[in-house]
């Protein structure tokens, strides 16, 4: 990855924010003002269910260039699918991950950041508590969004991939300890809109790989125990899937799908020695091409799932609770083509911070 100089100016006072959505409460980093005609980083930070993943990135002609980011897996949900709490393990670990980004988005000189919490926060009675260490301690000042707002995001991330001439597109984007899932109605005919005012219908299901596998097993999985995460995400799914039932029938109808779970589906299909976010990232997928991934990791124990440098140890009790999720979201809109994306929150929080700065049209870019 490409390095950056980044021009710094003294801090605000304390208490203030130095850029939107990081805290001067502890040792704030200096950051530059946005100023049209120079390079302006932006940062997006999404700490999910299960993992915290931050973008650094600056405008380009025609979206943005990434400059850093950084990806831990932190699990920050544990045990949420049996419990209402965060553990203080998991908060300990996720702190350390906060620490790391905050440090990037200071080397870099970030003007401005969006710094987001979904499910796991959402859930947990202490929440808020965590919210305020995260200020605190590590000078983050982080918004729990809803779930509406998790669901627009996802879109706006994923959307640049769905077909022009599909009049209709289901997007999901299956998480930590939610799924989100939207309908798109109209081809894309001008690909410059803002794609949420497609969205003619939207759900986030309270199931996600972490909560779905405490509560069924990830370990060692059968095909019984698989069919029965299945039949309880369809449950869940249903209300959506009666909206939204005209979708399947459009023309060149598809899926496009972002998330842990189809990202290690198409590298499998691949056969990828090691991940490749180029190969992976806008990957077309046929029905069958699908189901013979799935079924291949149905075959798989625990310990070479964990092997395989595309899942790894940390996600290897996790994948098979993903693919029951895009198995009932199949089911529910039968497909003959899924579309990978190896994008979502971050990107979308990226392009609607760049678009509420109008970077693009103020040539607030070179």
């Amino acid at each position: 990855m490409r390095e950056e100089s980044a021009a710094t100016l003294p801090a605000p006072p304390a208490g203030q924010p130095a850029i939107d959505g990081v805290s001067t409460s502890r040792s704030a980093a200096p950051a530059a003002p946005f100023r049209l005609g120079r390079r302006n980083a932006y940062a997006a930070l999404d700490l999910g269910t299960n993992n915290c993943r931050l973008l650094i990135a600056e405008a380009a002609s025609h979206g943005f260039r990434v400059i850093d980011a950084f990806s831990r897996i932190v699990r920050l949900g544990e045990g949420l699918g049996t419990s209402d709490r965060l553990s203080e393990a998991a908060i300990l670990r996720t702190l350390e991950a906060l620490r790391i980004c905050r440090s990037k988005m200071e080397t870099r000189g970030v003007v401005r950041a969006k710094i987001i919490a979904t499910e796991a926060c959402r859930l947990a009675v202490n929440g808020a508590d965590f919210v305020e260490r995260v200020r605190t301690q590590v000078g983050l000042d982080l918004e729990i969004v809803d779930r509406q707002t998790e669901a627009y995001l996802a879109v706006t991330g994923c959307a640049a991939l769905a077909d022009p001439y599909a009049e209709s597109v289901v997007i999901f984007d299956i998480g930590g300890g939610s799924t989100e899932i939207a309908w798109l109605d109209g081809a894309a005919t001008n690909p410059s809109t803002d794609p949420t005012l497609r969205i003619r219908a939207w759900d986030s299901l309270p199931v996600g790989v972490v909560t779905l596998a405490e509560r069924h097993g990830g370990a060692e999985v059968t095909r019984l125990m698989f069919e029965g995460m299945v039949e309880e995400v369809a449950d869940l799914l249903a209300r959506f899937a009666i909206r939204a039932a005209p979708a399947a029938n459009a023309r060149h109808f598809h899926l496009l799908g972002t998330s842990g779970t189809v990202t290690t589906l198409a590298a499998m299909h691949l056969r990828l020695v090691r991940y490749e976010r180029r190969r992976v990232d806008g990957l077309w997928m046929s029905d069958g091409e699908v189901s013979d991934a799935i079924d291949d990791l149905l075959d798989t124990r625990l310990d070479q799932r964990a092997d395989n440098p595309c899942i790894g140890r940390d996600r290897a009790d996790l994948v098979l609770a993903g693919c029951a999720i895009l198995e009932a979201i199949r089911r529910a809109f039968p497909s003959e083509r899924l579309r990978i994306a190896d994008r979502g929150l971050r990107e979308g929080l990226l392009m609607n911070m760049m678009r509420e700065d109008g970077v693009w049209r103020r040539g607030g870019h070179r």
